[in-house]
């Protein structure tokens, strides 16, 4: 029986500059080196994106450090890295992210269950400056708001 995994890396930058319209669940094709890291907790979706190169889906500019015991057979840190889903979702995604101002975006990386790596991916559309000024107003809001119920 295994425990559940602790890491949950996530892109907190996502929602803040771009409005989610659709979540997906992928798996990642990982080397052996990768999944240790990543399970260390030595990963980071800072400016990853998604893009279709042929009817292949794969990650760009994913943080994954090397990992401390390996070998001369160490890993690429940002190398380019395959999305596994399936051949109706691929399709889908790849007519959405043709229309205007649409693209595919890393959430979350965690680690399931059974030890298989999973990536979170969004289709999201790029937020307009005065769409993240008004998330910051309403963020404040919502603290100041949890503040007065807490002094009560």
């Amino acid at each position: 029986m295994r425990l559940k995994s602790d890491v949950n890396i996530k892109n907190r930058r996502a929602s803040f500059d771009y409005l989610i319209l659709d979540r997906y669940v992928a798996g990642i094709q990982l080397f052996g080196t990768e999944i240790k890291s990543i399970r260390d907790g030595k990963a980071s979706l800072v400016d990853t994106y998604c893009i279709f190169i042929g009817n292949e889906l794969w990650v760009k500019q994913m943080h994954i450090s090397e990992y401390r015991f390996g070998s001369y057979s160490n890993h690429d840190v940002k190398r380019d890295r395959k999305l596994l889903l399936t051949r109706k979702e691929l399709r889908k995604l790849d007519r959405l992210t043709r229309e205007s101002g649409k693209t595919i975006i890393p959430l979350r990386l965690f680690i399931t269950e059974k030890g298989f790596a999973k990536l979170e991916i969004g289709l999201c559309q790029g937020k307009h400056t005065y769409d993240k000024r008004d998330a910051l107003r309403k963020a404040d809001d919502q603290r100041e708001l949890q503040r007065a119920m807490r002094s009560f």
